[in-house]
Order: structure tokens, then C-alpha cells, then sequence
């Protein structure tokens, strides 16, 4: 599933009109008809309906929708916001086949009246505007809005609540909250924006018959599944061996924090990796051990001096590391060491991503592959930003620095944005509040290391490590767990029933 910013969207309609042939009416015939066969299909018939319209295509569906519904039998009533003149082209065609069919149309002038026209209806259908909305909304629509946000009613938005912006960064001025949003053809950015989200609801998308093409030539994100999964996912040969499947190095865990390091290297393991060596100090070597008995390690004096010979002859023979995870703040030479002496994939996260910043410019000099795997508030913190910011922003920071300093970015949060360096990005929404816990983003950069080992393609490789995580906490729900009582080392044993579900 593609996700599209405003004008991305634009040109996939003109694509599909231009290039597709597709009228632009029948593109709002199509759009209306499915979702009317939504609320068909999830609403009782004895709801009375009030479908409130403005001008533009978002007002055209609007009328499309109340012909099917009343087709079928429902009692619909149009509600009207703008003066005729502005109803044109595609959606002064659906009007008047409405008008054709149901006398049941009002023109509405102030808020006051919209309050006392809806009073008696059950659900209140959004038509009134787009995807083009940016800045301050203005009255009289402004105050309608308010006056429908304060029913005591389901509200349904079409395609996208009136007063949202499509496109991340925009401040929101006010808006419809929706309890369910029937968005067309493919979700916006703001669907997956932690301070927008909540205005959609409960959503779904219904498809209007644009060409997969279109897509494939303006839109440059996509929403990962397990049809993804299925298609990227690297097979396991008949004859691979432990080398084959990858030799992953998990650097870090301070003495007070050796959990870190285990979590991880317990995730890889179970993720597929072929061999994983945990490289810490001697101090932690009894609990890591004694929790992760299949990993070998490698003893390092402190986490703080350069590697010396013989750490990088044995990091040599290794096929991707991740690096971070518990290993503190203090000043380390241990990550400019890797990126100036080695030539291997780096994964940096947690306190790895404090060592990381001074070393920004440093990692556009680097040959392989650097994944950094960042929490809202390590974005604002590489980025010198608020976390306000990055959460109002997160495509738009993501890509921009993905794109300045060449490198994969995992930004995590309950919708995860995964941005390789020419900017193209993929979200993956898999997982609950059962993962906000310590460890987890342990267990992902494990996950993440053996997907990075293990296939061709870096971008596929992070969204299916995000996916199986997330996955993986979401079976862990439906049988026996909370999202109170989850806990790391559960996800990395749900990880099996995953592997299971895909194969």
C-alpha cells in the first residue's frame, strides 16, 4: 500500500485521467460507490444520515454517497456549505444527478443553522474539504466544523477530516475529529503522524480503479504487510550453513547495563542469524553467557579506548555489527574506530547514536551501509530539534537527514519510518503499547542485524526486521499476554509463531 503526500495524490488522479483514460467523473463515481458500500455494509439502515458537503472533489464524493445510500434505502439528507457557483466541473455533474434522483438538499449559511438542521440525524458524513488544506481555516467554515466536532453523533470523514492537512509539518489549525475515515485510494501522511493520527479514527481505504502505475511513477512511500514480507523475504537454501546465514557483531553493555547486549543478541539469534559474537567487558561475561549460551564473545579491556589489532583482525571476519545498545555515554573511540578501519554494515542505537552525532560528517566518507535506528526524542536530539518537531515532522526530518548524511534511518515510534538515503521510505504500523518498554528497541536491533546480513536490498531488509518485531508483539496479545505484562524477552520467543504465519 503506496502512502502519498497532497501532491503526490494530484498527480496520480491526473495520471489516471490523462494517461489511464479514466474520466474524472468516474473517478468520483467509483469513489463515492465505495464508500457508500462501506457505510452499507457497517452502519444500520435505520440511521438517519446527514452528509455535509463543500466545494471541490472531497464535496462531488459527497453527493456520489448520498445517491447510493438513499439507492439502498437509507434516509439521507445533503447539506450544503458554499454558495452553487463553487460547486464545479465533476462535482456540479454529481450534484445534479442527486438533484435528479432526492429533493433533499440545503444550502447552509452559518453554524448556528447547521447545529439546528443535524440535531435530529445519527451520523454526520464529512465532504466539506480535502486534501489541499494548509494554514488557518476560514469562516464560515471554520465555526461548522466546531459546531459538527461537538455532536453528540458518529462522524464519518471522506478520504481525509475536514481541516487536516495531507502532508506532515503543517500546524493544524482545527479539524473534524472522525470516529472512522474511508480515505480514497491511498492513506495521506498524516494517517501515520503521532499528533495527527487521532483525527482519522478507526480508517480504511477504499480503491477507486487508478492504475498501479501511477503509483509507481509519483508516489516514493509504502505501508509494509505481509504481502511485502512474503515477496522480500530471503529463502533458506537446502545446503546453507551457519556462515551462510550470516556472522553478526553486537558491541556494547556497560557493567550496569549487560541486559542490553543479551536482548540483542538473543533477537539475531532467533531471528535466522547464522553466528553472532557479543563483544563487551569482561565483567558482563558471566550474564551474558549465562542468558545467551549460543553466542560466542569477544573480550574488549573497556568500552572506551581505540580497538587494537586483534579486535579488528576478529571484527574482520564478520558480516555486519550493530553497536550501542548499553554502552553509556562517556567519550569511546570505539565507534570512530569502526567506521574508520572497517568496511562492514554498522547499526547504531541507543547511546551509540550520542557517540554518533560528533561523527555526522565522518559517515559520509564511510563505503558500506549505516543504519541508525533512532526514538523520537535521539532524532531531536541528532537533529537539534524539539521532539514537538520531529513528531510533527517525522517523513519530512527523516528523509532529510537520511538524504544529507547518506544513511538508513529507523525512526521508532507506533508508526515506525524507515528512510534510505535517496529518500524513499516505508512504514511499517505493525505492534502495540505493549512494546514501550525497556529492551525492545534491544530486541529490534538484534532483528535488524540478521535482516541486514541476510538479504540483498537494505530498505526491504529494515522494514521486514520492523515487521517481524511488531508482529511478533502483536500474536504475543492475542493469546496469552497484555500490553501490561509483555515484556523483551517475550517478543524475541514470539518471533517463531511470526516465522510460522509467513512461511
Amino acid at each position: 500500500m503506496y502512502i502519498v503526500t497532497a501532491e503526490e495524490m494530484y498527480e496520480i488522479d491526473r495520471y489516471a485521467i490523462e494517461k489511464g483514460g479514466i474520466e474524472g467523473k468516474i473517478l468520483m463515481e467509483n469513489a463515492g460507490s465505495q464508500v457508500a458500500q462501506q457505510v452499507i455494509q457497517s452502519y444500520d439502515i435505520n440511521q438517519k444520515i446527514a452528509i455535509v458537503v463543500g466545494s471541490g472533489n472531497n464535496g462531488g464524493d459527497g453527493f456520489v454517497i448520498a445517491r447510493y445510500l438513499a439507492e439502498y434505502g437509507y434516509d439521507v439528507s445533503v447539506f450544503q456549505l458554499v454558495a452553487d457557483h463553487k460547486i464545479k466541473g465533476e462535482a456540479a455533474f454529481h450534484k445534479a444527478l442527486w438533484l435528479n434522483t432526492s429533493d433533499k438538499l440545503a444550502h447552509v449559511t452559518d453554524s448556528h443553522q447547521l447545529k439546528q438542521k443535524l440535531v435530529d440525524y445519527d451520523i454526520v458524513m464529512d465532504a466539506i474539504l480535502g486534501i489541499g488544506v494548509s494554514g488557518a481555516i476560514r469562516e464560515p467554515i471554520r465555526s461548522m466544523i466546531d459546531v459538527i466536532n461537538h455532536l453528540p453523533v458518529e462522524k464519518i470523514s471522506v478520504d481525509i477530516p475536514s481541516g487536516l492537512p495531507a502532508n506532515d509539518g503543517l500546524e493544524v489549525d482545527l479539524a473534524i475529529y472522525a470516529d472512522q475515515t474511508y480515505i480514497i485510494e491511498a492513506p495521506k501522511e498524516t494517517v501515520f503522524c503521532e499528533k495527527t493520527s487521532i483525527y482519522y479514527g478507526e480508517w480504511e481505504t477504499v480503491k477507486i480503479g487508478i492504475p498501479q502505475l501511477a503509483y509507481a511513477k509519483h508516489a516514493s512511500k509504502q505501508r509494509w504487510c505481509a504481502k511485502n514480507v512474503r515477496a522480500t523475504f530471503p529463502k533458506r537454501e537446502k545446503y546453507a550453513h551457519k556462515g551462510s546465514n550470516g556472522r553478526g557483531l553486537v558491541i556494547g553493555g556497560q557493567q550496569t547495563m549487560p541486559g542490553a547486549i543479551v536482548l540483542a543478541a538473543r533477537a539475531a539469534l532467533r531471528s535466522g542469524a547464522g553466528l553472532i559474537t557479543v563483544a563487551t567487558i569482561k565483567e558482563n561475561l558471566p550474564i551474558v553467557s549465562g542468558s545467551c549460551i549460543e553466542a560466542t564473545y569477544h573480550l574488549l579491556p573497556n568500552l572506551t579506548n581505540r580497538l587494537t589489532d586483534r579486535d579488528l583482525e576478529a571484527f574482520e571476519k564478520i558480516d555486519a555489527i550493530t553497536f550501542g545498545m548499553g554502552i553509556g555515554r562517556d567519550d569511546s573511540q570505539l565507534l570512530s574506530d569502526l567506521i574508520e578501519k572497517l568496511d562492514k554494515p554498522i547499526l547504531i542505537d541507543a547511546d551509540g547514536l550520542y557517540h554518533a552525532k560528533p561523527l555526522l560528517e565522518t559517515l559520509l566518507q564511510y563505503k558500506a551501509p549505516i543504519v541508525v535506528t533512532p526514538h523520537y526524542g535521539e532524532m531531536a536530539m541528532l537533529t537539534d530539534k524539539t521532539v514537538p518537531e520531529v513528531k510533527r515532522s517525522p517523513f519530512s526530518i527523516s528523509r532529510q537527514f537520511a538524504e544529507q548524511y547518506q544513511v538508513y534511518v529507523v525512526l521508532k515510534g507506533k508508526h515506525t519510518i524507515i528512510t534510505a538515503p535517496n529518500g524513499e521510505q516505508i512504514v511499517s504500523d505493525q505492534g502495540n503499547a505493549g512494546l514501550a518498554k525497556g529492551g525492545t528497541g534491544d530486541v529490534l536491533s538484534g532483528i535488524l542485524l540478521t535482516m541486514i546480513m541476510q538479504h540483498e536490498e537494505l530498505l526491504p531488509a529494515l522494514a521486514n526486521g520492523c515487521y517481524l518485531h511488531g508482529t511478533s508483539a502483536d500474536y504475543l496479545l492475542e493469546d496469552n499476554h497484555t500490553e501490561r505484562d509483555l515484556l523483551a524477552t517475550d517478543v524475541i520467543e514470539g518471533l517463531s509463531q511470526v516465522f510460522r504465519a509467513l512461511s
